[in-house]
């Protein structure tokens, strides 16, 4: 079942990929829902930044700048936005707290999430409580939710419906136009109905988005896991016409006109969404994160999604042949939408599973524990012998 695309060619993106992934001449990597390995080109580029560095100093400052330019650019051609709503950041924590902290909360309000997200979607929500705001939870089935039950968590002060792509234990994929048709029925912000804020670290890179189609009005991510590139750089989106809705924090130096004419002080925020990157950027991760970009982006988003929906499904039949229980749902919804991921949860029954992640980390093998389970998570460029070893590796079912 390849529900991405009409065509595929898994095994072309797969070698393409695959080309660019060190990792692979020693481990079977499972495990890019956590940190994934860097790609040669975003290793590359770390390693230049360095050299240059400690060889020129700031001589080279605008070349990095120009190319952390080319990296807001590359991420705005990933998600269909224009470069002016991409903000750069330091992890998808920093983005959701953009959101969180500048929004002008009333006592009363309140935000609807899901109880499953992983916490940096849903503390920063929690905080807001001393200012008056409800963070009203909806449960999920192993990820999945129940549009009623999300319907009835929203009501006429709802400013806020927030979630993740894809839910980080089970590996749900979400239907996102589900959740912005419930929160456009609210009455909140003006009857305009609640935003949507998309938390899209463990889609991104792999599933195709357009937020010009697919109307939410944040989304935040860090490049470390299933964009190949380092921890600490990331990205925000903020919807142009929410860009005056959002007040600015950590303010500082980079975020006015004329950032770089030090002595005249003049507080006129840049009119894109770089007024939010008030110091220093990461400039090497900036520039890392970029080239991974570059990389995905050489790949059509269908047959990068393919690819991995392939190699899920066939890691799911292994393990369920070798006796393993799948606790992700991987059958279509009665509407159509496919929920299957790169994130697989699956137990052997009768093994603990930290047991089993040190006997596959003694073979070389990289997986995770989620939620009390085994999380396996391969990437486009995994291959179906890869998959054998890890099924090979894992204890007897009882």
């Amino acid at each position: 079942m390849l529900s991405i695309g009409a065509r595929h060619d898994g095994g072309l993106v797969q070698s393409d990929l695959r080309a660019a992934m060190p990792i692979t001449e020693a481990w079977a990597y499972f495990d890019h829902a956590a940190v994934a390995p860097l790609c040669q080109p975003a290793a590359e580029a770390i390693q230049l930044y360095a050299t240059q560095a400690s060889h020129a100093g700031d001589t080279v400052w605008l070349t990095w700048k120009n190319g952390v330019e080319h990296t807001r650019r590359r991420a705005a051609k990933l998600l269909g936005a224009k470069a002016d709503e991409i903000t750069l950041t330091t992890n998808t924590t920093h983005g959701i707290n953009l959101v969180a902290e500048g929004l002008d909360w009333l006592p009363g309000d309140n935000v609807v999430v899901l109880c499953d997200e992983f916490p940096s979607n849903l503390y920063p929500w929690m905080h807001l409580k001393s200012r008056g705001v409800e963070t009203r939870l909806v449960s999920t089935d192993a990820g999945r939710v129940d549009p009623d039950k999300l319907r009835e968590a929203c009501d006429r002060r709802t400013r806020l419906v927030t979630f993740s792509w894809i839910a980080y234990g089970a590996g749900e994929r979400r239907d996102i136009d589900s959740f912005i048709e419930v929160a456009q029925e609210c009455g909140a912000n003006g009857g305009r109905g609640a935003w949507v804020l998309l938390d899209a670290i463990q889609g991104l890179g792999v599933f195709p988005l357009d937020v010009s189609q697919t109307p939410i009005d944040f989304l935040s991510a860090d490049g470390h896991k299933w964009l190949l590139g380092p921890e600490g750089a990331g990205i925000a989106y903020l919807r142009e016409e929410r860009l005056e809705e959002i007040r600015p924090t950590g303010v500082g130096w980079n975020s006015v006109v004329g950032c770089q004419e030090f002595g005249k002080i003049e507080l006129e925020f840049k009119p894109s969404a770089a007024r939010f990157e008030g110091g220093s950027i990461n400039m090497a991760g900036q520039l890392a994160l970029g080239a991974s970009l570059g990389l995905l982006l050489g790949h059509d988003r269908d047959e990068v999604a393919a690819a991995v929906l392939e190699i899920t499904d066939y890691l799911c039949q292994q393990l369920r042949r070798h006796g393993a229980s799948i606790h992700s749902h991987r059958s279509c919804y009665n509407n159509g939408h496919d929920p299957r991921s790169g994130i697989v949860s699956v137990s052997l029954p009768g093994h603990d599973p930290g047991e089993i992640r040190t006997r596959c980390a003694a073979e070389r093998i990289a997986i995770s524990v989620r939620e009390g389970r085994l999380r396996l998570s391969p990437h486009a460029y995994t291959t179906k012998d890869e998959v054998d070893h890890l099924v090979s590796t894992l204890p007897p079912a009882p």
